[in-house]
């Protein structure tokens, strides 16, 4: 038995025994594991260093390293989310409806965990927290694999969150860590449909793409990020300076983070030099259109796949169009469903792209970073879903979770059917 069946296994039973605990178990279990975060600050740091250390010395990408990296800073943003977490209202048993159809059985329609949580993630340590906390609060089994980049990390985090849990009296292998580094264990985690229920890729395109193809169990999908913001004639000009240079260069390496910007004609007429001087100043390459190169040569021109990229970096695709509509094309045309913004004061325009754009989250006059889970108040995030059965947008307590119908009755039967004759009396 692999090690990856030999877990689940585990997990499996492990998440019929959750049920046990109620939501005073669950919080003290999840504050147990913030004060240990916090109590092996330094531990954790010592082993994302050599993360990091091997993934420079691999030639790994700067966005990558920055989603590997963790400082104190982070450490204590992690340590607060699990808190968070612990903080909010634990929904596990309520009854979602209440009741009696004609055949007078008393049906109520209860929340229930999903059983046992499955992630398959890369580079980004702090989802190994993430995930664990909210699957625990909503009574989850949890079966990580995280990508070899973060292995040491993820190995201490983990052991860490498990000795916690036992302290509080959960059974340790409540959340599990795959640790081999084999690739065709992989697979195992795909056809294992007997004792995972949901299986959640976060990670590039083609992550996510092989799980959605070749997973034989339940799959929430979470998308790539190439997100639009598209600048309308009628936009404040420095209300969008500020809004695309926020989504842009805050942190470029997140799925968040604008990649392509839809210049209205008469707005770039006026205001796309600005502009130019604030993603400049900031060290942003731009790829353009014919139209957007012609504002200035510092603008490569682009192509097919500068439309259909997910930078990650301090690149931004740029295209000048004549009308809303033009934008919206484009976007339905490229986008990943995942975050999209129209800047604009103009009611209609603001309508329109509400409607037409198709995405998780859309925006107006705001910067798309902002699609988080943290930031809606979820306290973490499971991923952002591009899908749009069972869980869409930024994933929460509810997006692990399902419903279980309790159906009591007096003795009806759906048949008049006669019994033998032999009945005792």
């Amino acid at each position: 038995m692999d090690e990856v069946i030999q877990k689940a296994k585990t997990a499996k039973e492990i998440s019929y025994s959750l049920s046990d605990f109620d939501a005073g178990d669950r919080k003290k279990a999840l504050i147990s594991i913030a004060d240990a975060l916090r109590e092996n600050v330094e531990e954790i740091l010592a082993a994302n260093k050599k993360d990091v250390k091997k993934s420079r010395e691999k030639g790994v990408s700067s966005a990558l390293i920055d989603r590997l990296h963790l400082d104190h800073s982070r450490l204590e943003d992690i340590s607060q989310a699990v808190i968070n977490v612990a903080e909010l209202p634990d929904h596990l048993g309520e009854v979602k409806q209440k009741f009696t159809p004609p055949n007078e059985l008393t049906i109520r329609e209860t929340i229930v965990p999903l059983g046992v949580v499955s992630v398959i993630y890369e580079a980004r340590p702090n989802v190994t927290v993430d995930i664990t906390s909210l699957a625990l609060k909503t009574g989850n089994a949890v079966l990580l694999r995280g990508s070899s980049s973060t292995i040491e990390s993820n190995k201490v985090l983990v052991s860490i969150m498990q000795t916690a849990l036992e302290k509080t009296g959960f059974p340790r292998n409540s959340v599990q860590l795959i640790e081999s580094p084999d690739r065709t264990l992989t697979k195992s985690l795909f056809t294992a449909k007997q004792y995972i229920d949901v299986l959640i890729p976060r990670g590039g395109k083609d992550l996510i793409d092989t799980v959605v193809r070749e997973a034989q169990i339940p799959v929430i999908e979470t998308g790539a990020g190439n997100c639009h913001i598209y600048i309308d004639e009628h936009a404040a000009p420095e209300l969008a300076r500020r809004i695309i240079i926020d989504a842009k260069v805050q942190r470029p390496s997140v799925c968040n983070s604008c990649e392509t910007i839809l210049l209205h004609k008469k707005w770039a007429e006026a205001n796309f030099a600005d502009l130019l001087d604030d993603l400049s100043f900031h060290g942003v390459q731009l790829h353009g259109d014919s139209e957007a190169a012609a504002y200035s040569n510092i603008i490569q021109k682009a192509d097919e796949s500068d439309w259909e990229k997910e930078y990650l970096s301090l690149d931004l695709a740029v295209k000048v169009v004549a009308s809303a509509e033009e934008a919206i094309e484009h976007i339905q045309q490229y986008s990943t469903m995942h975050s999209e913004a129209v800047i604009t004061e103009d009611a209609k325009v603001k309508d329109i792209f509400f409607k037409k754009v198709d995405a998780s989250t859309v925006y107006h006059n705001a910067s798309t970073r902002f699609t988080d889970g943290f930031e809606f108040g979820f306290g973490a995030e499971v991923g952002i879903s591009t899908q749009k059965l069972h869980a869409r947008g930024p994933m929460g307590l509810q997006a692990l979770t399902s419903t279980k119908y309790l159906v009591s009755g007096t003795g009806q039967t759906k048949g008049n059917l006669p019994l033998s004759g032999n009945i005792q009396k």
